[in-house]
């Protein structure tokens, strides 16, 4: 699943190619992605015949950025929107399925963090992480610390599944 989407955004930001870093800049932007994060750039990033520490460091980059502004400020967001009649069963199914996932990080609390970050299965990752640690209202420095080593984590399978298993199919 990850792949095709990676490949449908790949497709649909394929101007951006005739640009100077353009692949770069595609990679970027699919790792802010939710759902795809860091794991859809680095399939890109292969399937864009890119190199892997350059890849992981862009893809790194913008799989953070969003996570901050997610562990400060969707808490507040959320409760402005739920005030609305057209948003607030939107914002309450949001909340609904990522708290379904929260027994992991409650039970083990930043490490769970850091593990349901860093484990890449469909569902989990950095943007998820960060919206179950606002709303368990987990200290939002810790919370970011432990999203980060997450990243990393995940990163590195990725590498290891993209440029190695999935590089090798490519190539």
């Amino acid at each position: 699943m990850a792949e095709n989407l990676a490949e449908s955004l790949i497709g649909i930001f394929g101007g951006l190619q005739a640009l100077q870093y353009g692949k770069e800049l595609i990679i970027f932007i699919i790792s802010m992605f939710p759902i795809l994060e860091l794991r859809g750039g680095l399939i890109a990033a292969t399937l864009l015949g890119l190199e892997v520490l350059p890849s992981f460091i862009i893809c790194f980059l913008g799989n953070i950025i969003p996570i901050p502004f997610i562990l400060w400020f969707i808490t507040p967001l959320f409760d402005k929107l739920k005030k609305t009649k057209k948003l607030s069963g939107i914002v309450n199914k949001l909340e609904n399925k990522a708290l379904s996932k929260k027994d992991q990080i409650e039970k083990y609390q930043y490490w769970g963090l850091m593990l349901f970050v860093g484990i890449p299965l469909p569902g989990t990752g950095a943007w998820t992480g960060g919206l179950i640690a606002a709303l368990l209202g987990m200290d939002k420095k810790k919370s970011l610390l432990f999203t980060i080593m997450g990243v990393v984590m995940a990163g590195i399978i990725m590498m290891i599944l993209s440029f190695g298993v999935l590089g090798n199919i490519i190539h």
